[in-house]
């Protein structure tokens, strides 16, 4: 496959799971809502609260990954990767909606509030029971 197929795959997907390590060395993942603005296959932007461990896990090691599936076809997309915790206005601002003052009742200056920017560097894609290697 190439990029834009693997694009259009991740556009598909309401559901991210994206991991972090722990302070003990173990992988941690979570499903998130499918990011709020990509670039490509190669940066995602997710909101989170800045309090959360996950933050805390970025914070001391970058190292991630990013997961989508389409469980009803058996394909998924792993991408490896860095996490940056994002707090200034401008980042908050790009992926603010409406409905988030839900979750971080004081708006986009919500110390609560924080934006995660995942870099991909590398990553497999699995269908029919194949393995593709992307390098970005």
């Amino acid at each position: 496959m190439d990029i834009s197929q693997y694009e259009q795959f991740v556009s598909k997907q309401k559901v991210a799971y994206i991991s972090s390590i722990d302070a003990d060395g173990t992988p941690c993942t979570r499903a998130m809502l499918a990011p709020r603005y990509r670039e490509g296959i190669k940066v995602f932007y997710f909101t989170t609260n800045t309090s959360s461990h996950k933050v805390i896990h970025y914070r001391h090691n970058a190292l991630a990954s990013l997961y989508f599936c389409d469980s009803k076809n058996y394909q998924g997309l792993m991408l490896k990767g860095k996490i940056e915790v994002l707090e200034d206005v401008e980042s908050k601002k790009m992926i603010w909606r409406f409905g988030d003052i839900i979750y971080y009742h004081k708006g986009v200056t919500d110390p609560d509030y924080c934006v995660l920017k995942f870099t991909a560097t590398s990553g497999e894609y699995y269908a029919n029971i194949h393995v593709e290697q992307i390098t970005l």
